[in-house]
């Protein structure tokens, strides 16, 4: 079989050189600064390189792909090509140290997957980047194929996405969790100052409140599922609910009508309706419409907290309609 090779050329803004190198700078100096900070978060040159199967497909790829580029290699013990290709494929992910992750998936093991991209034969490669599905060749390839390919792929998930990779530590313990993050100092006052405003219906002082605390220290969990709470009341606070209901019920490819009938039905409670009707739209959905969906989908999801039952279901059932 000829290699199928997908350029992703047509991806890449060739007429933004410019703005392409300084996009390249800045990814460089955030990997550089992560770095010179102690590597939070670094892994090992062995984490690089890993099998994914149906049940950790989301976690390990899909929500992975918001930070690095994930490839993925489709193989199987009988593919004679894939033993010349998945080697190359595993040395290359160690050379281009976390500029990109790679997911060995087994077809006979996970034919669901299989079924979902679409592959007619193996060996198959594919990225995901930011959630969204590239497929990259299909075949045998030579190793300047593929570094060529890769080297387009890591161009346009700095330029276009801003993923900079995973820092990486020879030193590290391969599969050791991240440490865990200290507080940069107290916040009591301002998620106090949050609260109160929220209790008095000031969202705007809620949102800012829980913002201040976010711009010393952006990972601080409470701020941010806070920040996401007084948002969505925020955003909710003048719709009419009629209005908004008739105008998803009439147009259900129309992505910001969905969109507010999925923030109604989130504050009126009704968690797996809000769930239910943007996976819906996201099959509706194309392009800059259906990326919209998704990260409001996934807006929600944070809001009701990823250990819900609701939001695992939903999470996998958003795959499925990705894929």
């Amino acid at each position: 079989m000829q290699p199928r090779n997908m350029s992703m050329s047509g991806v890449v803004d060739l007429a933004a050189v410019k703005a392409a190198q300084e996009a390249k700078a800045k990814a460089e100096q955030a990997r550089a600064e992560t770095a010179r900070q102690g590597g939070g978060g670094a892994v090992s040159p062995a984490d690089l390189v890993i099998d994914v199967d149906e049940a950790g497909f989301e976690a390990e790829v899909l929500q992975r792909s918001a930070e690095v580029p994930v490839v993925i290699d489709f193989w199987a013990e009988w593919c004679q090509p894939c033993k010349q290709l998945s080697p190359v494929l595993e040395r290359l992910a160690i050379e281009y140290n976390g500029r990109f992750l790679l997911a060995k998936i087994d077809v006979d093991a996970n034919q669901m997957l299989m079924q979902q991209f679409g592959i007619q034969g193996i060996p198959a490669v594919f990225a995901v980047v930011a959630g969204q599905a590239l497929p990259l060749f299909q075949g045998a390839a030579d190793e300047a194929q593929i570094r060529q390919t890769l080297d387009q792929l890591v161009q346009v998930a700095e330029q276009r996405f801003g993923l900079t990779g995973l820092v990486v530590d020879p030193d590290a313990e391969p599969g050791g969790a991240p440490p865990a993050e200290v507080p940069i100092g107290p916040y009591d006052a301002l998620l106090n100052a949050a609260a109160q405003a929220l209790d008095a219906g000031d969202l705007g002082g809620a949102v800012q409140a829980y913002k201040n605390v976010l711009a010393d220290d952006p990972a601080h969990p409470e701020a941010k599922l806070g920040l996401s709470q007084a948002e969505l009341l925020q955003r909710v606070q003048h719709l009419d609910p009629q209005q908004v209901r008739r105008d998803a019920a009439e147009k259900p490819a129309d992505a910001q009508a969905q969109i507010a009938a999925a923030d109604l039905d989130l504050v009126g409670g009704h968690v797996e309706d809000a769930f239910g009707r943007l996976i819906d739209a996201v099959r509706r959905t194309v392009g800059d419409d259906r990326d919209t969906v998704r990260l409001r989908l996934l807006e929600l999801f944070e809001i009701v907290g990823a250990e819900d039952p609701r939001v695992a279901a939903a999470r996998r059932a958003l795959a499925r309609a990705l894929f």
